[in-house]
């Protein structure tokens, strides 16, 4: 089941996820503080309609070949380790729609002090999620 094409892609998609998430954690998240005030709406702006291209394809690519494994290789449905692997999925959509997009609404308004820290802070269960994620698809290749 690990060698299946549509697995490497489940796999790719998230070793993506992965890198991308610690560098907006380490990097692009905190350095949101830096932008000068005058700057920081359209910056601001910019910044989520450049990230949603990076981000959103192969978000959609990581949950599309979940549901395909889930689907079509039944013996996923009952790896406690996938199971847990796709429990984390849900998580992180789960943080990212009702958590990080509404922070990333409230940095466009006048009233945004605070949610820079806010953001940064919250989006540590993503990071952690995907490491998870990596961490167990890995093993899961590895012993197959």
């Amino acid at each position: 089941m690990t060698t299946h094409p549509i697995w490497a892609l489940h796999l790719a998609a998230t070793l993506f996820m992965f890198g991308l998430i610690w560098m907006v954690q380490i990097v692009h998240y905190p350095m949101l503080g830096s932008v000068g005030e005058a700057e920081f709406t359209e910056y601001n702006r910019q910044s989520q309609t450049r990230t949603g291209w990076v981000v959103g394809p192969p978000m959609l690519l990581e949950v599309g070949t979940l549901v395909w494994l889930l689907t079509y290789q039944p013996a996923l449905r009952s790896s406690p380790l996938f199971l847990a692997s796709a429990a984390l999925l849900a998580v992180i959509w789960a943080s990212t729609f009702f958590w990080q997009v509404p922070l990333h609404g409230k940095l466009l308004t006048p009233e945004h002090n605070g949610v820079v820290a806010e953001l940064v802070r919250s989006n540590w269960l993503r990071t952690w999620a995907w490491s998870a994620r990596a961490g167990i698809l890995l093993w899961m290749t590895k012993v197959a």
